[in-house]
């Protein structure tokens, strides 16, 4: 008796190798009055040939984080797959900031997608030199985060040196509608029901009352 075993890992690799990459490309403006079609002659004219079909053209602030942007999370979660290439003409174009730039940065990496940026000076950022600048990325990327924390700590002992109420502001609109149902002898949770709020909400109202050029104060 004969025993023939196939091995399909080779199989496997072959369909690998033979995969064409397929390359897409990620173009942004800010405003409906500007068009990507420069971004795609740009990338075009650097020898990456994206078809039409796979160039993804999105109008929204660049103050929005990647991941929020309504085409390019279609994008990477629905049209790109493991190995795959992403060009973009502009590091901007995958994040609002360092931090955001990261993050996206390391979701494409971990997904297998080949991220190509270029305006650096290695545009690829799956190359050794790619990766060490992404390690670079990362650094100012914390450096950033721990400013961030610092001026939010800061801002905060401040207004408490200054003797500001921290914390977020009452709203003015919730008491005298609170006010007006307890005038009308409705008790707390009825209260609650007919403005559609929650019980708490109503009983942190209930002893306030507004006082026109003087803001609220507590009913004793």
């Amino acid at each position: 008796m004969i025993l023939i075993v196939y091995d399909t890992s080779i199989n496997d690799t072959k369909k690998e190798v033979n995969r064409i990459m397929r390359i897409f490309a990620y173009c942004r403006v800010s405003t409906t009055e500007q068009t990507t079609e420069n971004q795609v002659i740009a990338i075009r004219q650097k020898g990456y040939e994206v078809i039409d079909s796979r160039i993804v053209s999105e109008t929204v602030s660049g103050s929005v984080e990647a991941i929020k942007r309504e085409k390019f999370k279609m994008l990477i979660n629905h049209k790109m797959e493991k190995g795959d290439m992403l060009v973009v003409l502009k590091l901007d174009r995958l994040g609002r900031d360092n931090i955001d730039v990261q993050s996206t940065i390391n979701l494409l990496t971990d997904k297998g997608i080949k991220v190509v940026c270029l305006d650096l000076p290695v545009a690829d950022l799956s190359s050794a030199e790619g990766k060490l600048m992404l390690q670079m990325f990362s650094a100012f990327a914390e450096f950033e985060r721990n400013r961030i924390r610092e001026r939010t700590r800061e801002g905060l002992e401040r207004a408490k040196a200054e003797g500001k109420k921290l914390g977020r502001p009452r709203a003015k609109s919730t008491t005298l509608a609170v006010n007006a149902k307890k005038a009308e002898g409705l008790s707390q949770s009825k209260t609650a029901e007919a403005l559609g709020i929650g019980i708490a909400t109503v009983k942190r109202h209930w002893n306030l009352r507004t006082i026109p050029n003087h803001g609220r104060v507590a009913v004793k």
